[in-house]
């Protein structure tokens, strides 16, 4: 008897047969023409299912991966698993100038893609805690006795060194970078500090740990690696999925050659402390200079870096603009203010033979006082007339601005900011100023702003005192905030508009104390910068697997079951085109009237199989 045998040995071993006798019933022109249609609608349906849901589905997939990455190193409060091999760690030591703190940072391993950046987060112990220690006092306190300096850093160190696995010691990268507090100590002095911990700590602890990873840092780079990781944390370094974020047309340093590099936006960043103030942003295009001797200050203000792992790559190619402004912060701008009241009163008194301030029935009106508030600077009695604009007028002299060109604060060069395609967060007194009495933190509006400070300023200070008493104020909102509260308003509209040359309508500044809710430390930056050439270590055993695996990533792009159901749709048509075939000669034997072939068709006399094997 004539049968029909299938076989198929991938991807599962199976064998389906058809005998003849059921050959005539499956003939019919009706069930033909609906087989065909059905063949041909599989088919559509599995082209759809392998390239487009298939494709669909992959990208999803990346995408979702990338935002559980992202929102991972934001939000993530688990303890880190120590027990992971992959994981790498690295410990930046922060020496400031009222004491010193370790950060411990930690990484899985970089995936391999030369696009993207180490994923590089705080490492939190059992208690899901930040692994951080800091000690008393800074560093600097030892200038005299040089040789305490590693005794100093040997608790911060031993301390790290219980939350990493010991066999992961000699892998951990430890860098010690000194600010504020050493940068004042002569060269010598400094020297001395860094030459004790080059020598010393190799001997106690078994980190990855060179000369050239111990130094005093200069504000310029503090501030950059503050503003790497601020943009780090808001993910403004990952330009394979854009996540719908503004974007910006860079120019590529030496980039006359080159075409202009479209990528995510990132966010400048404004810190007003008590001492200082801080700008530090992106400069996308290239800059031009009103002169030589503006050229030649800008070189020490404009940092030029590669992020990326690969020199040759520029999409993580920054020109950042960085400046920091001693005597520009809330407190310091507040003591050079009452200290040009006081010499002013002073002459003016002399010359006209007034009294104006010497005692508190005859105290000077200070309009950057809350109304009615009575307070006393040495010898010097003011009482508060509460008037917002005749403060921001008294203190736009202290600005120090020029009349030239690109300048900013103290006549200092400042690139032009793209106000219609930027963004820019205020932290410290930016935030202080904003929330703390005004509740007015987050989005910046200036005209609101100004309202609501005019209104503070004029509103009698037993009122305000009443406020405070009731608690309608932050909860570490304090009575010196209240006091200073209307002056570090004017302060900083006056820093960021007049100093900064922020137009009154900008809208994308935004104050904060925390990104995702979080202190950003410059160590972030710091550590990200500096470790920015490991993922090469990564990339290249990744091109070795992927050297001995091609086969089988090439095979991966379709799932089992796609191939199964190929397999079997191949099949399918195979039997049809088949059952066709024997149509055809069925046909043809009955115009010829050859009862042999009806005979063999019908009853599968004696005919050998007809084996198709896939």
């Amino acid at each position: 008897m004539g049968r029909i045998s299938i076989s198929c040995l991938f991807p599962a071993s199976w064998h389906f047969s058809l005998s003849s006798h059921v050959l005539p019933r499956i003939l019919q022109p009706s069930f033909r023409q609906l087989l065909l249609l059905g063949l041909v609608l599989c088919l559509v349906g599995l082209l759809y299912l392998m390239f487009f849901i298939g494709k669909g589905h992959t990208i999803w997939t990346k995408e979702e991966s990338h935002f559980h990455r992202h929102l991972a190193r934001v939000t993530n409060v688990e303890a880190t698993d120590t027990s992971n091999p992959t994981l790498n760690y690295g410990l930046v030591v922060d020496c400031g100038s009222s004491g010193s703190r370790v950060f411990v940072y930690c990484w899985p391993r970089h995936n391999g893609n030369p696009h993207e950046l180490l994923d590089i987060r705080q490492m939190r112990d059992q208690h899901r805690k930040p692994v951080v220690m800091k000690i008393k006092p800074g560093i600097s306190e030892l200038a005299t006795s040089p040789e305490k300096s590693s005794d100093y850093i040997y608790p911060l160190l031993s301390f790290a060194a219980q939350h990493i696995p010991k066999n992961k010691h000699q892998e951990t990268p430890l860098y010690i970078l000194c600010t504020a507090g050493m940068r004042l100590l002569p060269e010598s002095q400094q020297e001395a500090i860094l030459e004790d911990l080059r020598t010393d700590i190799p001997v106690h602890f078994n980190f990855l740990f060179s000369d050239s990873h111990v130094e005093v840092i200069s504000g310029k780079q503090e501030g950059v690696y503050a503003w790497i990781g601020i943009n780090f944390v808001l993910g403004r370094f990952n330009h394979v999925h854009n996540d719908g974020q503004a974007v910006v047309e860079v120019q590529l340093p030496g980039g006359d050659q080159q075409e202009a590099l479209v990528r995510k936006r990132t966010a400048g960043v404004l810190d007003m402390g008590g001492v200082s103030t801080q700008i530090a942003y992106e400069v996308p295009k290239t800059v031009s200079f009103a002169s030589p001797q503006q050229e030649e200050v800008a070189k020490n203000l404009l940092a030029e870096f590669n992020l990326g792992c690969d020199a040759h790559r520029t999409e993580h190619v920054y020109r950042v603009y960085v400046s920091t402004f001693l005597g520009f912060g809330g407190n310091a701008a507040r003591g050079r203010y009452e200290e040009s009241l006081a010499h002013s009163t002073a002459t003016k008194n002399k010359l006209l033979d007034q009294h104006a301030g010497e005692t508190a029935e005859s105290p000077l009106l200070d309009p950057c006082l809350p109304s009615h508030l009575q307070d006393q600077v040495g010898a010097l009695h003011l009482r508060g007339t509460g008037d917002f604009d005749r403060c921001r007028l008294l203190l736009q002299p202290f600005l120090n601005r020029t009349e030239e060109s690109h300048t900013s604060l103290n006549g200092v060069y400042q690139p032009a900011i793209d106000y219609g395609n930027s963004q820019f967060y205020g932290f410290s007194e930016f935030y202080y100023c904003t929330e703390d009495v005004l509740r007015m933190g987050g989005d910046y509006n200036a005209s609101r702003y100004a309202q609501a400070a005019r209104s503070y300023c004029a509103t009698q200070w037993k009122t305000l005192k009443e406020r405070f008493d009731h608690g309608l104020y932050a909860s570490h909102a304090d009575l010196h905030r209240l006091k200073y509260q209307c002056f570090k308003s004017a302060w900083m509209h006056e820093v960021f508009h007049s100093g900064f040359s922020f137009p009154a309508e900008y809208k994308n500044l935004k104050t904060a104390l925390l990104v995702y809710d979080k202190e950003v430390q410059w160590t972030l930056g710091a550590i990200l910068y500096r470790t920015r050439f490991l993922p090469l270590r990564d990339i290249q055993q990744e091109g070795l697997k992927a050297v001995h695996s091609h086969w089988r990533h090439g095979f991966s792009l379709f799932n089992n079951h796609y191939l199964f159901l190929a397999c079997f749709m191949v099949v399918l048509l195979s039997i049809a085109l088949y059952v066709l075939r024997l149509r055809r000669i069925h046909r043809r034997g009955g115009e010829r009237r050859m009862p042999s072939s009806v005979t063999w068709l019908e009853e599968g006399l004696l005919s050998p199989p007809l084996p198709i094997t896939l």
